[in-house]
């Protein structure tokens, strides 16, 4: 049985949630998100808490209650504080740099790597550092798994793009022979 669901979801100030059918709606001035239950789970809001039940006692309807609770959960956290996710850059020459709408990459290929920024997301450079931010998580984390997959890191070296609280395991390189 589900544990995630039982727990309400506390509402921020300054965030309004409605029900509208089996769709949730969050909004926060002129941003919003919806969340579609495709009918799953029963939603109730009371007051500045948002509580869920299961239709049934079935297996699915408890996995659906505890996902459902979670996502509207990480929505209401995007829309109040935000997601981030830092990348470091690591190797000579390899450097990035934001113009406009695209980041552009030197990772030690021949020409540069350009990733179009999507909708949503803010990316600012500082040095090495890269920093992806955004209101919806599952954005946020892709967007950064993309980036890092350009050049991911080598483990004799470290060189390439990792997370910030990544951490490389080394290895040895060849040994001299005798």
């Amino acid at each position: 049985m589900s544990r995630v669901g039982k727990q309400p979801v506390t509402i921020p100030a300054g965030i309004e949630v409605s029900v509208d059918g089996t769709e949730i709606v969050a909004k926060k001035g002129n941003l919003e998100k919806r969340l579609e239950t495709h009918g799953r789970v029963v939603v109730d809001v009371e007051g500045n808490e948002v509580k869920f039940a299961r239709l049934d006692d079935t297996k699915q309807s408890s996995a659906f209650w505890g996902t459902y609770r979670a996502l509207l959960n990480n929505i209401l956290i995007g829309l109040d504080k935000g997601f981030t996710k830092s990348l470091e850059i690591n190797g000579v020459g390899y450097r990035a740099a934001v113009n406009g709408k695209v980041l552009e990459l030197q990772l030690g290929f021949s020409h540069p790597v350009n990733f179009e920024i999507p909708e949503g997301i803010e990316i600012k450079v500082e040095k090495n550092i890269i920093t992806i931010n955004g209101t919806d998580k599952q954005q946020v984390g892709q967007v950064a798994a993309v980036i890092r997959g350009f050049r991911p890191p080598e483990p004799y070296k470290g060189k390439g793009v990792k997370y910030t609280d990544e951490v490389i395991i080394r290895k040895a390189g060849k040994a001299a022979g005798k």
